[in-house]
């Protein structure tokens, strides 16, 4: 098929070498970041194509306008802004990038674990204060300790593989089978709970993984462990991690995802009142927080571009 004969409406803004190639290849580009999700519905089924991040959820609806879709292709690793049973049923192709930003993910999931083990943002404050205190910061090492993986995909296993040079255990559990690595031993759910030290989260928000970790689950865990959520903020209950924190059952949170979070990633829902767990969090110095950036670095902005452009070439040439 010619790319001449499609026609992409991109409906958010990424890195410019994703609109050139896919010009230098052939396709037409159209861009559309301010409509309302009902404008652009009426006008959808002039496109073959769609590139998005997560601006608003493509439904039923929206797919059922969009009568000569070929493709969705979202910038980024999940699919869950998008109806992909209906969207599959329908013959349009799913098209995610995973691999642009594993690295990025896998960098900084390690960087809140070693922050919060060695406390580093306390300590930091405190200086800043004037305070200097030693014997109240004293951290502890990654060395001999167990972390335990949930989800071992692009970003499960790229955690892992940063973590090889700490002399640690590292366990993976996910639903597919023989993902085990030669940088980590997939385990079940419940010897992972038994073992781990340090919990990381890995996984699509999905009706299996929403709101997965809450109290019975964090309270099923033999030793007191520290946590890392990179994936979804709606896969974990906060108010429940907040009740481990106070308890001492979680040692130290590291969460780039929050429930509050709107579904474009892009801002929080919260505009007035705030819950008490995430005022908790905000007052905690065992908790560090950051804004959905963890995949979200400078060369991962280009390497996500670049997969997205490789992968709708690859559908028609």
């Amino acid at each position: 098929m010619s790319a001449q004969t499609i026609n992409i409406l991109h409906l958010d803004s990424n890195h410019p070498l994703l609109w050139q190639q896919l010009e230098d290849a052939g396709f037409q580009n159209e861009k559309d970041f301010t409509s309302t999700k009902e404008e652009v519905e009426a006008k959808i089924h002039n496109y073959q194509g769609i590139v998005i991040r997560s601006r608003f959820k493509i439904d039923k609806n929206f797919l059922d306008k969009a009568t000569n879709l070929q493709f969705i292709a979202r910038v980024g690793a999940g699919l869950e802004s998008i109806n992909c049973e209906y969207a599959i049923i329908k013959g349009i192709n799913l098209i995610a990038a995973p691999e642009g930003n594993r690295n990025a993910v896998g960098e900084h999931t390690l960087g809140m674990l070693l922050s919060l083990m060695n406390k580093l943002n306390r300590a930091d404050k405190l200086v800043r204060e004037g305070k200097w205190i030693r014997e109240g910061n004293r951290g502890y090492e990654l060395e001999n300790k167990s972390v335990g993986i949930i989800g071992y995909g692009n970003m499960g296993k790229s955690f892992a593989k940063k973590l090889q040079g700490f002399e640690v255990e590292v366990l993976c559990c996910d639903i597919k089978e023989n993902v085990g690595d030669e940088n980590a031993t997939q385990v079940s759910l419940q010897e992972l709970k038994e073992r781990a030290d340090v919990l990381s989260l890995h996984i699509p928000w999905t009706p299996e993984t929403d709101k997965m970790v809450n109290a019975n689950f964090i309270n099923s865990f033999t030793k007191p462990f520290w946590f890392l959520n990179t994936s979804r903020g709606n896969n974990v209950v906060t108010a429940d991690v907040v009740a481990a924190l106070k308890s001492g059952k979680i040692l130290g949170a590291g969460l780039d995802v929050l429930e509050y979070e709107k579904l474009s990633f892009e801002n929080l829902f919260i505009e007035t009142d705030k819950p008490d767990a995430f005022q908790y969090l905000l007052d905690s110095e065992n908790v560090l927080l950051t804004p959905h950036i963890a995949g979200w670095t400078f060369e991962s902005h280009e390497k996500l571009a670049q997969t997205i452009v490789d992968k709708i070439i690859s559908l028609y040439f």
